[in-house]
């Protein structure tokens, strides 16, 4: 970047970093093995949080921790979508942006660009969450209408309807929520709404997608966690499929 900087000011003629290559060290699998897994929600444990959120979550709780456990994207991404962003008729969220807030100042808000080029993405989504998002687009329009100018109307979809009209929520909001919810499901409270990243890598591994296609879903080009989550998961899938064959064969004698 200093070269590329230089180069541009005319202080060099040539970059002398131009054909430079860094090795990167890929870890054999033994290593990944070896690797603690980060902690993620079983496919009963999600249920439960979603069901929880459902019954006794606050505003936008249970749409936001179904899209986040449905789709695998990240708090930022999801605090910055706008309705423009979703196709009603293709079933697609499109990640453009994300939100970027380091004080949890609601007014100081900044819409970013993704974390990686790979990160802007389209995602198809399931007919659930186009569903709910009508649904919430209705109750949103409602409340648009009756307070009228007072509404700070920029697109958001996760937008406060209580103070602050109009605002994106924060996303230390998203996770104090889930806090709460995971002590009222009785749910490791050391999980985040990160986790529920790994949570969705978990089950598409468990649903035998294949590696590459997760990572295109999640926007990753090459990611450490994501790899040790489906190494894990499939696995254990492995040791199944053993164990039934030998049961199998057992069956047979």
């Amino acid at each position: 970047m200093i070269f590329r900087k230089a180069l541009e000011l005319e202080l060099i003629k040539k970059d002398p970093t131009e054909f430079a290559y860094v090795k990167k060290n890929k870890k054999t699998v033994e290593q990944l093995e070896e690797e603690e897994v980060p902690k993620y929600l079983e496919k009963e444990e999600l249920a439960l949080l979603l069901e929880t959120a459902k019954a006794s979550g606050l505003e936008h709780d249970y749409l936001v921790f179904l899209i986040l456990a449905y789709t695998g994207i990240r708090v930022g991404e999801l605090v910055a979508l706008k309705w423009k962003d979703v196709d009603f008729k293709n079933h697609t969220i499109s990640i453009t942006k994300t939100y970027y807030n380091p004080n949890n100042n609601t007014f100081e808000y900044q819409l970013v660009t993704p974390k990686t080029r790979k990160s802007r993405r389209k995602i198809i989504v399931d007919e659930e969450i186009i569903h709910k998002l009508k649904e919430h687009k209705k109750v949103q329009e409602q409340i648009i209408e009756r307070i009228g100018d007072t509404y700070h109307n920029n697109d958001f979809i996760f937008a406060k309807m209580e103070r602050q009209y109009g605002y994106p929520i924060v996303i230390k909001t998203v996770q104090n929520r889930m806090a709460r919810l995971l002590k009222m499901a009785n749910l490791n409270l050391e999980l985040t709404p990160h986790s529920l990243r790994h949570t969705h890598t978990s089950l598409l591994a468990e649903a035998g997608v294949a590696l590459e296609q997760i990572m295109d879903r999640l926007g990753h080009t090459d990611d450490k966690t994501t790899k040790i989550v489906y190494l894990h998961v499939t696995q254990e899938m492995k040791k199944e499929a053993s164990q039934k064959f030998s049961e199998l064969m057992r069956s047979l004698r």
